[in-house]
């Protein structure tokens, strides 16, 4: 395998794993009672502020995991 293919593949998986988690993560602040905290959960802007923290926590997640799995790849080095 060459490097572009290596490069194309692990650019493909980590878009694949982003939106996983970013998925992941709307779905669990289905259940987050917005309406506590907001005034008009339903309304556009309510809709919106559910998808950019949707955004940020799955990235922040999927980073977390694309993290751990390259130090776990790494420790192949060990053996």
């Amino acid at each position: 395998m060459d490097a572009g293919s290596s490069f194309a593949i692990s650019g493909v998986l980590n878009i694949f794993i982003s939106l996983v988690f970013i998925a992941l993560t709307w779905w669990a602040l289905q259940t987050f009672k917005f309406d506590l905290f907001l005034a008009r959960p339903d309304s556009a802007q309510g809709k919106l502020l559910l998808i950019l923290l949707s955004i940020a926590i799955g990235n922040g997640v999927a980073e977390f995991f694309r993290q751990y799995l390259g130090w776990s790849l790494m420790l192949k080095m060990f053996f």
